[in-house]
C-alpha cells in the first residue's frame, strides 16, 4: 500500500498498517518527514518553523512520541502552571491544583489578577456553562463562539485576558470567529474534564530530530519505504487496486492509498468517484501563524514559557537550549491567526515587537538584539469557524481502499498534533477494513 505525505498522519497512518502486516511505501514531497512541524538552520542556529505544545490529553501524540523512541526529547509539565504577562505588572498564574476538575482551576480563577472581582466571578458560570455544550452538536458548531461569550457576560477584558489566551493558539482563530462546539471540545478535553489533562508540554529539541530523524529510524524499523522529495502527481483506481503516479519516476501499484496531505492538495489529487465534495474542502479555508525569532546578547526571560496579555505579544518561549544556541537567549513569538502580520516586512514586525518586548521584560530594555528573523506559515491551518465540522470529512471515501488523513478530516480535534496522528491511525483502520471486506468479494468471485 501507498501513503501519501509524511506528516504526522501520514507517518502514523504507515507504522499502523506496517505493524498490521501490510508492505508500505511512503511518499513525501519535501526532503524531510514532519510535514508542518519541522526544523531549520540560519545561521548556525537550529530554529522550528513555529512552536508546537501538546497537552497531556493528547495520548495518541504521546503514544507516537513512544513509538518512534522520542519521548525522551520532550518534556510535559508535572502540573500546569502559566505565566500570563503584562507589561509594567508582576506575573499573573493560571494553574491547577489538586482537586478533581473542574474544582482544579477554583483557587486560580479566584486569584487571576488580569481580570477584576465581577469579572472572575462571572467566569465560574460561563465555565459551567460550556462544559454542558455537546461538541458533537450541530447546532454547537454551527454558533460563533463569540456571540456565545456575549450571552454569558463575558466582557472585552474577560474575552483578551482569559478566553482569547486559550482560544488562539488552539484554533489558530480569535474567540468571534471560531466555532462553539471547537472550543467546546478544547475546554472539555484539555481543562474541564480531567484535572491533569491540561498539563503543557514542548519538545526540549529542534522537531526535526523528532518529526523527521526518530520518525524515519522508527518507519525503517518498520520496514517502511521512505521516499523523499517524490510528490503523488495522480490516484488513479485501477483493477480494484490504485496507480500512483509521480513525475519522474516509475508509477507504484497498491492494494489500498492513504491520502495524508493538506486539504488544499488532497482535492487536487482525489479522483473522480471518491465522493468527496472538492467545493467543501475549498470552504474549510487556511489561518495563518507568524512566528518570530528573537536572539538576545543575555537572558531576558526567566521562564520556559509565558502567555501575554495588553501587548501584541501572544505568547513566549525559550528556545535557547534546543537551538544549540552558547551565549545569550533565543524566544520564539508565535503569532497565531497572524492575518494583520503576515503582510508586515521583517523592519516593520521588529519595529512594532522590540518595544513591546521591552515592556513585556525588564531585562530585555538594556539587551542587545543578535539577530530578529520570522516565519510565515500562510496556510497554516484550516478554519474551525462555524459550520467547519460539517466540512470535515471522515476517512473513509466512496473507493474502497482509499482513505484520507491529515488534522483537517474529522477527528473531533482542531488542527493539532493530536488531531493529525488521530487521523493517520483512524485512515489506517479503515484501509484495514476495506482490505478485509475485499477479500470475501474475491473469493466469491473465484468461486
Amino acid at each position: 500500500m501507498v501513503v501519501v505525505g509524511g506528516g504526522l498522519a501520514g507517518i502514523a497512518a504507515a507504522l499502523d498498517c506496517a505493524r498490521d502486516g501490510a508492505s508500505v511505501t511512503l511518499l513525501e514531497s519535501r526532503g524531510r518527514l514532519g510535514g508542518a512541524a519541522y526544523s531549520f538552520t540560519r545561521d548556525g542556529l537550529i530554529a522550528d518553523n513555529g512552536q508546537h505544545v501538546f497537552l497531556r490529553c493528547c495520548t495518541e501524540y504521546r503514544d507516537l512520541l513512544e513509538r518512534i523512541g522520542a519521548a525522551e526529547l520532550v518534556t510535559l509539565q508535572r502540573r500546569l502552571a502559566i505565566a500570563v504577562l503584562a507589561p509594567g505588572r508582576p506575573p499573573a498564574w493560571l494553574s491547577r491544583s489538586g482537586l478533581p476538575a473542574p474544582l482544579h482551576l477554583a483557587a486560580s480563577v479566584a486569584r487571576y489578577r488580569p481580570l477584576g472581582a465581577r469579572e472572575r466571578a462571572a467566569l465560574v458560570p460561563a465555565l459551567r456553562a460550556l462544559r454542558a455544550v455537546d461538541p458533537d452538536d450541530p447546532r454547537a458548531d454551527r454558533r460563533s463562539f463569540g456571540a456565545w461569550l456575549a450571552e454569558h457576560r463575558q466582557g472585552e477584558r474577560s474575552v483578551a485576558a482569559l478566553w482569547e489566551l486559550i482560544v488562539r493558539p488552539t484554533l489558530n482563530l480569535p474567540v468571534a470567529e471560531a466555532s462553539l462546539a471547537q472550543v467546546a471540545q478544547v475546554f472539555q478535553q484539555g481543562l474541564l474534564g480531567d484535572r491533569a489533562a491540561g498539563d503543557v508540554g514542548y519538545a526540549t529539541v529542534p522537531l526535526g530530530e523528532i518529526h523527521d530523524v526518530a520518525a524515519r529510524r522508527a518507519l525503517e524499523r518498520a520496514r517502511v519505504e521512505v521516499h523523499l522529495r517524490r510528490a503523488a502527481a495522480a490516484i488513479v483506481p485501477d483493477g480494484g487496486g490504485f496507480r500512483v503516479e509521480s513525475g519522474g519516476a516509475p508509477s507504484l501499484i497498491a492494494d489500498a492509498v492513504i491520502l495524508a496531505v493538506p486539504h488544499d492538495r488532497a482535492a487536487r489529487l482525489l479522483p473522480p468517484g471518491s465522493g468527496c465534495d472538492r467545493a467543501a474542502l475549498s470552504d474549510l479555508g487556511t489561518s495563518p501563524i507568524v512566528n518570530l525569532h528573537v536572539v538576545y546578547d543575555r537572558r531576558v526571560l526567566g521562564l520556559p514559557f509565558a502567555a501575554c496579555v495588553q501587548t501584541p505579544v501572544q505568547w513566549l518561549f525559550d528556545r535557547t537550549e534546543a537551538s544549540g544556541l552558547a551565549r545569550g537567549q533565543y524566544l520564539t513569538l508565535p503569532l497565531s491567526c497572524a492575518r494583520p502580520e503576515l503582510e508586515l516586512s521583517v523592519d516593520e514586525l521588529r519595529d512594532r515587537f522590540l518595544p513591546a518586548l521591552a515592556a513585556l521584560l525588564p531585562a530585555a530594555r538594556g539587551a542587545r538584539v543578535e539577530a530578529f528573523f520570522v516565519t510565515r506559515a500562510h496556510a497554516a491551518t484550516f478554519r474551525a469557524s462555524p459550520g467547519a465540522r460539517a466540512l470535515r470529512p471522515g476517512p473513509r471515501t466512496a473507493i474502497p481502499g482509499l482513505a484520507l488523513a491529515g488534522a483537517w478530516t474529522d477527528t473531533g480535534w482542531p488542527a493539532t498534533m493530536e488531531g493529525a496522528v488521530r487521523s493517520g491511525r483512524a485512515a489506517a483502520c479503515e484501509v484495514r477494513s476495506a482490505l478485509a471486506r475485499r477479500v470475501p468479494e474475491r473469493a466469491m468471485v473465484a468461486a
